[in-house]
């Protein structure tokens, strides 16, 4: 697409880029709603199948990597008709899946992977690339906000496709529906490594072997690939296993897909206020907050008594730090590195972050089979944020490293 310096562009580009989250991320993080019915076809056992889960994790992250150094060559355009694709072909075909291999390979590596190459490490390139610098901070938040709309969206709507089409028809419509952000594609054609107006960072394309090695050598992006790998663990946690809290808490079935519905409401909230302020505040400070207040809400959660409405008021909160991280981390990157190598360099953030989210995603399923509960994880869950929040102080944000050609 053609960058002009007009208002109507930029909405146009922020229209593509949070639409295409909201239905590849809102079909993702709606997945967790049918570990039970997967469960009770299947007879897998709930580890067998959080495996499945775990490697999706995994596997979303490790192609953001290379899907964003494909997008920095060639654009995003392309990269993101395929990884579309993808994830229709995989929410389509898990229910025929009868094996631990079937689920891995239909969740794990045909969905997973295509929402990583329509991840944010792709979409937040690109929109970092097509809108000017100073607009940036909110316009990740946006597009970060489009991710939380869309689960939001999908959740209760998968729970209604379940109850009229059955669990098999409901994962094969939302096949279909994700295909609606094809033309997202369009509009975020264009070449690679192009530059936003008025952007304040370069956006040279340096060698991919090369940007790493910098990249690696700089102690603040580790500092800051270890916070993230904190939020990965708690987020895929949450969006696999919720339902199964909630299930274990003795409360109604639909109670869990309003919880993640009420998680990603309040992620739009937390999506935008984050891109407001990371703008005005120093985006490590943003991230400890965020940390600190999780590592909070999950120990208040575990004292409280578990009713209806202590559950929806926890998941409201966990909204508003589920991936409100995204703006502040997206914006360190392009500040230390520019934009000319920032889909990979975040995708490699990303991909610390999946490892992360396999953890949370394997270990729920594995504790909830040898203790009957989730305690163990949720303290793991407290530890880590209390270490992220912890983390972040040390990363030197006034002194950014630029990417340049030797």
């Amino acid at each position: 697409m053609k960058r002009h310096d007009t208002p109507v562009v930029w909405w146009l580009v922020l229209l593509a880029a949070a639409g295409a989250f909201a239905l590849t991320m809102g079909t993702r993080q709606t997945m967790g709603f049918f570990l039970s019915p997967l469960n009770t076809a299947t007879g897998l056992g709930v580890g067998s199948i959080s495996l499945a889960f775990a490697f999706g994790q995994l596997w979303w992250g490790l192609t953001q990597p290379f899907a964003g150094a494909v997008a920095d060559r060639v654009g995003a355009g392309r990269v993101l008709l395929v990884g579309v694709l993808l994830v229709a072909l995989g929410t389509f075909l898990t229910p025929f899946m009868t094996t631990t291999w079937g689920l891995i390979f239909a969740i794990g590596v045909l969905a997973a992977g295509g929402a990583g190459m329509a991840g944010p490490s792709v979409l937040m390139a690109a929109t970092a690339r097509l809108i000017p610098a100073e607009r940036r901070g909110v316009a990740t938040g946006v597009v970060n906000a489009g991710g939380s709309f869309g689960q939001f969206l999908m959740a209760p709507l998968a729970a209604a496709l379940t109850a009229s089409l059955g669990w098999m028809g409901a994962l094969q419509a939302l096949g279909v529906i994700v295909l609606l952000a094809l033309p997202a594609a369009w509009v975020l054609r264009g070449p690679g490594p192009a530059a936003a107006p008025g952007a304040a960072t370069p956006a040279v394309a340096l060698p991919a072997r090369e940007a790493i090695r910098r990249a690696l050598r700089t102690p603040s992006y580790l500092l800051l690939s270890a916070g993230f790998f904190v939020c990965g663990f708690h987020v895929a946690f949450l969006a696999t296993h919720l339902p199964g809290v909630v299930a274990a808490c003795g409360l109604p079935a639909p109670v869990g897909a309003w919880a993640l519905g009420v998680i990603g409401l309040f992620n739009i909230i937390g999506s935008l206020a984050m891109g407001w302020a990371v703008g005005r505040w120093r985006m490590k400070s943003l991230l400890s907050l965020v940390y600190a207040a999780r590592a909070v809400a999950v120990l208040v959660f575990l004292l409280a008594p578990k009713t209806e409405a202590v559950l929806l008021v926890f998941a409201a909160v966990m909204g508003l730090t589920f991936l409100s991280t995204v703006p502040p981390t997206v914006g360190l990157v392009a500040k230390f590195f520019g934009t000319g190598n920032m889909a990979m360099l975040f995708g490699l953030v990303m991909l610390s972050h999946q490892v992360g989210g396999f953890l949370g995603a394997w270990l729920g399923g594995q504790v909830f089979e040898a203790t009957g509960n989730y305690d163990v994880v949720w303290y793991i869950d407290i530890v880590l944020a209390v270490a992220a929040a912890l983390v972040h102080l040390p990363i030197k944000e006034s002194a950014p490293v630029r990417l340049q050609p030797a």
